[in-house]
Order: C-alpha cells, then sequence, then structure tokens
C-alpha cells in the first residue's frame, strides 16, 4: 500500500509539474510573439531608416504607401518568390504610377533599359505587385521598363542589372534560381496580365542569375 501511495503521489506531482512547465512554456512563446511583432500594437511602428536600400547601387524613390503595406519579412511571411513584370512603358512611367495612391498597386524595384535601378519599397515590406494576396506576401517583385510585344527593349544592360538583383534576392532568402521560384506575372494564379510577354529570354536570364549567385557582391557606391 505504501508503495502504491509514493507512486501515486509521484504521479500528480509530476503531473502538476509538467502542466506548470507548459504554462510557462506558453507564456514565454507569448512574450516572445509580442516582442516581434510589438509594433503592430495600436500606436506602435517599427523604426524604418529613410531611403535605405536592400539592393547596392539602386536608387530610393519611394512608392505611394496605398501602393503597399508594413510587414517584418522573413519574419512573418517566407519569401520564396521573385516575380517577373514589364511595365508597358518607360522607367520614369513606372516611377510616376507608382508614386500615385490611386494606382494601388508598386513593385520592389523598377530595371531601365539602361542598367539603372529603383528601389520603391522595402522588401520586408509587402508590395501590391501580382494580383494575388499569397503571392504578394510571399515574393519580391521586379518592375522593367519596355514593352511585351518589343523584343529590342529587352537590353543586355537591363538583364544583367535584373539578373545581379534577382541573384542578390535569392541570395538573401535561400531562393532556387529556377522557374518555380522565379516566375513571371502571366503565371501567378487568378492573373490577368500577360508580362514579361514571350521575348523575354528565361533561359537567358536564368543562366545570368546563376552566374550572379557566384560574382563577388558589389559595394555601395557601385552601379549596377
Amino acid at each position: 500500500m505504501g508503495t502504491g501511495k509514493a507512486r501515486t503521489g509521484i504521479g500528480r506531482r509530476a503531473v502538476l509539474i509538467g502542466g506548470g512547465a507548459s504554462l510557462v512554456g506558453a507564456a514565454v512563446a507569448a512574450q516572445d510573439e509580442l516582442k516581434r511583432l510589438w509594433w503592430r500594437l495600436p500606436g506602435m511602428e517599427k523604426k524604418r531608416v529613410e531611403g535605405e536600400l536592400d539592393h547596392a547601387g539602386a536608387r530610393w524613390t519611394a512608392a505611394a504607401a496605398a501602393n503597399w503595406r508594413r510587414a517584418d519579412r522573413p519574419d512573418d511571411y517566407t519569401i520564396d518568390r521573385v516575380v517577373i513584370h514589364v511595365v508597358q512603358g518607360s522607367f520614369l512611367t513606372a516611377l510616376k504610377v507608382f508614386r500615385n495612391p490611386g494606382h494601388r498597386a508598386a513593385a520592389h524595384y523598377v530595371v531601365g533599359k539602361d542598367g539603372r535601378i529603383a528601389q520603391m519599397i522595402r522588401e520586408l515590406d509587402v508590395a501590391y505587385h501580382a494580383g494575388n494576396r499569397d503571392m504578394n506576401e510571399r515574393s519580391v517583385g521586379i518592375e522593367h521598363e519596355g514593352f511585351v510585344d518589343r523584343r529590342r527593349d529587352f537590353t543586355d544592360a537591363m538583364y544583367a542589372a535584373s539578373a545581379r538583383l534577382t541573384a542578390g534576392i535569392c541570395k538573401r532568402y535561400a531562393i532556387p534560381v529556377d522557374r518555380e521560384h522565379i516566375l513571371g506575372h502571366v503565371e501567378v494564379p487568378g492573373t490577368d496580365h500577360t508580362d514579361p510577354g514571350p521575348y523575354w529570354d528565361w533561359d537567358r536570364y536564368i543562366k545570368l542569375v546563376r552566374r550572379a549567385m557566384t560574382a563577388p557582391a558589389p559595394t555601395s557606391g557601385d552601379t549596377p
């Protein structure tokens, strides 16, 4: 009888201790989550540095706040896609429409025919570029100057600069360099867009991205 009581007492105590440990663990986890998301509480805002860049060589041109939303990627949303766009217009046209709050869309980057790059939204934030909420949350959008039906718009300088940009994104978030993870806007589920169109050379582009993955990273003073 004595042995049985002892065993029963130990078992109940173990359950109580185990339950207490679970509660403590849950409380710690909740505190960690609160620390990570504190800036989402009313009146709180995560600190940002105006004009801070994710890609060396880009120039900061802020998109209208209505065309993106604040986030803390990749902590709250995994980044595992890069979406390629073509603006159907000039580099300056892309900057203009993305600065227009009535447009309700913008990409993180714009790449020009001459290889210049503008960053308009931080990669940690969600840009409204893909026409699909899930894809917006998991991707970085890159807009390109030009028209989908003009092969000549896709210049050597544009391909090279865009490939370096995409390679840097893939390095930062361990994104595989393949056509599943680097896709065109036309391939986003539910979209009615056709860009980057039939003249975007995917084989060439993926090869350039893979080559750029092994190249030395540019410094902030380098041009794209």
